[in-house]
This record gives C-alpha cells, sequence and structure tokens, in this order.
C-alpha cells in the first residue's frame, strides 16, 4: 500500500506531551503533531530522523505537520496509528492475509453493544468481529504490546470475549509496523491487566494474530505472520 505523500526529512528534538513532538525542519524548531500515544522512549531519541507530513489545510489543527516516521538504526517505522486499519483494510478486500482469506469483508467501524470494532468480516451465515491494534515496540526481535496503560485496549479485548461467549466469532490482530519482529508477547510489566485479558480472551476463544510489516517512506508492505506466548513471564 502506497503512503500518502510527500514526506519531509525533520530531526526529533523533545516531545512535550503524548501528542506533540518538537522538530528541526530547515534549521527551525517546529511543532508537529505525534498520532501515537505510546512511550516510544526507544524509538523517539534527540536527533532521530523523522519523517512528517503537512496536515491538510481543512484539518483545523494548530500543528501544520504530523510525525509519521521515524528511524531505528537502518528502519523505518511508522508513528501513524491509523495507518495499519487502511492496510488491513487492502489485505483482506485481496485475500492477503492467510488466516482471514476465505473471509469477506462486510463492514468497518461496527457497533456492538457499547463498542465499535475495526472491521465485521462474513463467511457463509457466519461473522466475524475483527479488531486492529498497533505495534511499534520491539525489542531483540521481541514485539510487545501495550507500549502505555491501555484501558480502552483491555476493554475492547474483554469485550471480544463476550462476543465469543454469544457464539459469534471474535479476533485482534496486532500489526507490527517494522519488520525486525520475531515474537510477539503481551507486556505484563507495562499493563498486567490488558495481558491478563487477553490471555482470558484467547482461552474463551478469541483468535488472537500477529503481522509484521515492511516499511519505506513510500509504502506498506505485508512481511510475514508472527508466531506468539501469552504466558506470564
Amino acid at each position: 500500500m502506497k503512503i500518502a505523500g510527500p514526506l519531509t526529512d525533520a530531526v526529533f528534538l523533545e516531545r512535550p506531551n503524548r501528542f506533540l513532538t518538537v522538530v528541526e525542519l530547515d534549521g527551525e524548531r517546529v511543532e508537529s503533531h505525534l498520532p501515537d500515544p505510546g512511550r516510544l522512549k526507544e524509538l523517539l531519541l534527540l536527533g532521530a530522523s523523522l519523517k512528517i507530513r503537512k496536515a491538510e489545510k481543512t484539518s483545523g489543527r494548530k500543528t501544520k505537520w504530523t510525525t509519521v516516521m521515524v528511524k531505528s538504526g537502518k528502519q523505518w517505522i511508522s508513528l501513524d496509528t491509523t495507518l495499519p486499519n487502511r492496510f488491513v483494510e487492502g489485505l483482506l478486500k485481496d485475500k492477503k492475509l492467510p488466516m482471514f482469506a476465505d473471509w469477506e469483508l462486510k463492514r468497518r467501524e461496527v457497533p456492538h453493544g457499547r463498542h465499535r470494532f475495526d472491521f465485521l468480516l462474513s463467511k457463509s451465515n457466519r461473522e466475524l468481529f475483527l479488531e486492529v491494534k498497533s505495534v511499534t515496540l520491539v525489542e531483540d526481535g521481541m514485539a510487545m504490546f501495550p507500549d502505555a496503560v491501555t484501558e480502552r485496549g483491555t476493554r475492547h479485548v474483554a469485550a471480544l470475549a463476550e462476543i465469543v461467549h454469544s457464539g459469534k466469532s471474535a479476533t485482534v490482530l496486532f500489526v507490527c509496523q517494522r519488520s525486525d519482529v520475531k515474537l510477539f508477547r503481551p507486556q505484563w510489566e507495562r499493563d498486567p491487566r490488558f495481558a491478563q485479558a487477553l490471555q482470558k480472551a484467547e482461552a474463551a476463544g478469541v483468535g488472537v494474530h500477529i503481522i509484521s510489516a515492511h516499511i519505506t517512506p513510500r509504502e506498506i508492505t505485508y512481511k510475514e505472520v508472527i508466531p506468539y506466548d501469552l504466558t506470564q513471564p
């Protein structure tokens, strides 16, 4: 999938709050919106190379730029939390995800009870609720989620388990927005409530899948399915 552009080179300086970065652009300090609210401490290092995108004039935002990628080593990592959903939608339509190859994409942004899930898939007379989560934290090939405490994510996973208990199908798909992933696990140390909820959901029958992606400033492409381990370390 092509990455919306054009993207501009910048250098990371600081992060005053969860959704704001200060970057160096053409020798000047510029504020840039950060879509990813995670801690990102291993990525947003002083002097890190960034890709930023100019905001649309109609957005009404105070910041004129959005920080969408950071370079770690030789690879680019996406910080755009809206990218995985668009990416997965394309993969579903093109039948590129092996675990959903025999399912049809029915709807996006599907309400169910007090929650809203990313996709509804169908097969014969069955329906499957699919929730997508973005992963950027990787240490020595180990992808971990969440990077920061996520009460919303915990509620979503618990709600998927309730859907399964009602006789329907549900799955959570973790999209690693980087290519250097060998294994996935929930980050028990950061958010044990989410980790426990995910463990219970899988035991209840909720599908758990992880994929990695290769990112360049021009495109994001599907790489492979990643194994996981939900046990508490």
